[in-house]
């Protein structure tokens, strides 16, 4: 089975490939390299064994879209080139709006076109807004979220239950995850963002290393356990193996067709502070901290019920917190500059 994925040199869509060339499939990766590095899939290609077919190219270009479906035969499509910065996301909403709306409609329409119709989507959990209870579970209406990053991801789901509904051949898979971290085990390929991170995690990792002078908390006075936020970190490679499982089960069920939705999560919140003590354990080292003002579109806290993707996909989060520290500073320590070597 041959696997269009887009944004695949990102951090999880380099995961989620070398997790498909494990399993069989043979990937072309679509990625405009503005957020990733080529240096992932050449890393993901030694780790596998196996090459990858890359096409530097932007999802909103259609005629580049077509030209790699006409050269091949494409069976499905992982989708997550995505811009995916919630606090940036409230400062250039247009290009969030563009790039995430905009470029997955042309790409929806360009598989239309080839008669391309398997699709997974890296959906978000903050789809649920902030009208939902925690824990998130997917019979849920679809929120109203409190970044423009959200949104783009709520107008996307609505998007593609319309095209299920106009087409009955189309099988999406819509998956919503909550915040990965962490690395590959053999501390080859992890995140590397361009210029300062906007995850908590790398950020830590940078500040360990030596790259950044103290992490910033935003917030500590939330309605949690400690004050600072909760969310539901899982492995990379947890997620990654996630989205193989999801394209088994379309493979396992031709008779599915409209989209489908899955929570990918370990049914657990963490705090901030609880993540940089963890941290501070594995590396044995102090992490130098400030707590700043709350970052616009932050909720306190939320986490997933996965269990309809334990059952219906045969699939669960096993990775602990202390092996998502381990991985992401075997990462980070054998490759303090990313993938600039």
């Amino acid at each position: 089975m041959k696997v269009l994925v887009t944004g695949g040199a990102g951090y999880i869509g380099s995961h989620t490939v070398l997790s498909l060339l494990e399993n069989n499939y043979d990937v072309i990766v679509y990625d405009n390299l503005v957020n990733s590095s080529i240096e992932s899939i050449d890393r993901v290609e030694k780790l596998a064994g196996k090459k990858v077919e890359f096409i530097e190219g932007d999802i909103c270009d259609k005629e580049k879209l077509s030209k790699v479906f006409e050269q091949f035969t494409i069976d499905a499509v992982i989708h997550f080139a995505a811009l995916k910065a919630v606090g940036e996301s409230a400062q250039i909403p247009l290009s969030y709006y563009q790039n995430n709306v905009y470029g997955t409609v042309c790409l929806l329409e360009v598989m239309q076109q080839h008669k391309v119709h398997n699709f997974i989507f890296s959906s978000s959990a903050t789809v649920y807004g902030e009208e939902n209870d925690v824990p998130y579970v997917e019979t849920m209406k679809l929120g109203t979220p409190s970044s423009p990053y959200g949104a783009s991801k709520v107008m996307v789901e609505r998007v593609l239950g319309d095209l299920a509904q106009s087409n009955s051949n189309f099988r999406g898979v819509s998956l919503r995850y909550f915040n990965p971290i962490g690395a590959h085990e053999s501390g080859q390929i992890g995140e590397d963002p361009k210029g300062i991170p906007n995850n908590l995690l790398p950020y830590v990792a940078q500040v360990a290393v030596g790259k950044r002078e103290k992490l910033g908390i935003f917030g500590d006075d939330y309605p949690t356990k400690d004050g600072s936020c909760e969310r539901d970190y899982l492995h990379v490679m947890d997620l990654a193996q996630g989205h193989v499982a999801a394209l088994d089960w379309l493979n396992r069920h031709s008779e599915f067709s409209g989209v489908e939705a899955f929570n990918l999560g370990t049914g657990n919140g963490v705090s901030v502070f609880a993540i940089v003590k963890a941290f501070e354990k594995a590396i044995d080292k102090k992490i130098p901290f400030e707590v700043s003002p709350r970052r616009t579109g932050d909720l306190p806290a939320f986490w997933a019920d996965a269990n309809k993707a334990n059952k219906a996909l045969n699939w669960q989060a096993k990775r602990s917190v202390e092996q998502m520290m381990a991985d992401t500073w075997r990462w980070q320590s054998t490759n303090p500059n990313g993938y600039l070597v």
